[in-house]
């Protein structure tokens, strides 16, 4: 296994970190930005204003303007891909928009909650769904692999179990009311 990871180009190293710290920040940032936004959908709406920027314009500036350096043939925009590009980013948003109402609903500490259970559960789905549909496997898997998914699993419910309490917000000071002098007569 570790010469499996010692193997990978550096740069493919560098882009996994960053989806890492990227993805780790996604579920206390957004839950951040529904406290301070006050609304869900704000929140959602901001993240989808960001999905533009770096998901559209980025895209585009290379594809129509530099060329696009990902490019492995001529440019495809045939329906089938298209849906394909397409079912992605609709998974991905849909994600987005669960993990936000899921992370409000938790209530405080609610990004200690969602968090652990969201990151140990995608890759397991990931991992059922790759090696079953999407590019099926000729043979079982090592029984290692399944206690991988298994620890996995443990972990996210280890985590949820233990996650530290968060500080309870300070009692709000009782309001206070004017004394009205007695009435003179």
């Amino acid at each position: 296994m570790w010469s499996k990871l010692s193997a990978l180009n550096p740069v493919v190293l560098l882009f996994i970190s960053g989806a890492v710290l990227s993805w780790g920040l996604y579920v206390p940032v957004v839950h951040e930005a529904t406290l301070k936004l006050q609304s869900n959908l704000r929140a959602f709406l901001m993240v989808g204003i960001a999905y533009f920027l770096v998901a559209v314009l980025v895209p585009c500036l290379f594809i129509f303007g530099v060329g696009d350096p990902t490019a492995k043939a001529s440019p495809n925009f045939n329906g089938g891909p298209v849906a394909w590009g397409i079912a992605a980013g609709v998974a991905g948003a849909l994600g987005a928009l669960c993990v936000i109402f899921a992370v409000n609903k938790a209530g405080p500490g609610g990004a200690f909650l969602v968090a652990p259970l969201v990151f140990a559960g995608a890759p397991i789905v990931n991992t059922i769904a790759t090696i079953t549909v999407f590019h099926p496997v000729k043979q079982m898997p090592s029984p290692f692999f399944f206690l991988g998914l298994l620890l996995a699993a443990v972990g996210a419910a280890m985590v949820m179990l233990n996650k530290p309490e968060t500080p309870k917000a300070p009692p709000a000071a009782p309001a206070v009311t004017a004394v009205q002098p007695p009435a003179q007569h």
